[in-house]
């Protein structure tokens, strides 16, 4: 139900409430892929990369070959040469 609320959200780029939902989300299912890299998302368009890059890495080992994993990866790369 969170994911579903932060996506309304995200959708309409509120990333700050997104992001509470999504966490939200995770205290609930802490394993969760798909909050995982909700967050991720959510933290790179504020701004804070360090987080994005923790997220995206924590879906990564959770679903190394999941529907996101190849947008993972190039957000990660996108990150990585942003520095």
């Amino acid at each position: 139900k969170d994911i579903e609320v932060g996506d309304f959200y995200f959708k309409r780029k509120n990333y700050k409430a997104a992001l509470e939902r999504y966490k939200e989300a995770l205290d609930y299912k802490p394993g969760d892929a798909v909050a995982s890299f909700r967050v991720a998302e959510c933290q790179e368009r504020l701004g804070d990369k360090t987080e994005a890059r923790k997220f995206y890495e924590q879906y990564l080992r959770i679903l190394p070959e999941g529907p996101y994993a190849k947008d993972a990866h190039s957000s990660l790369d996108r990150l990585a040469k942003s520095h």
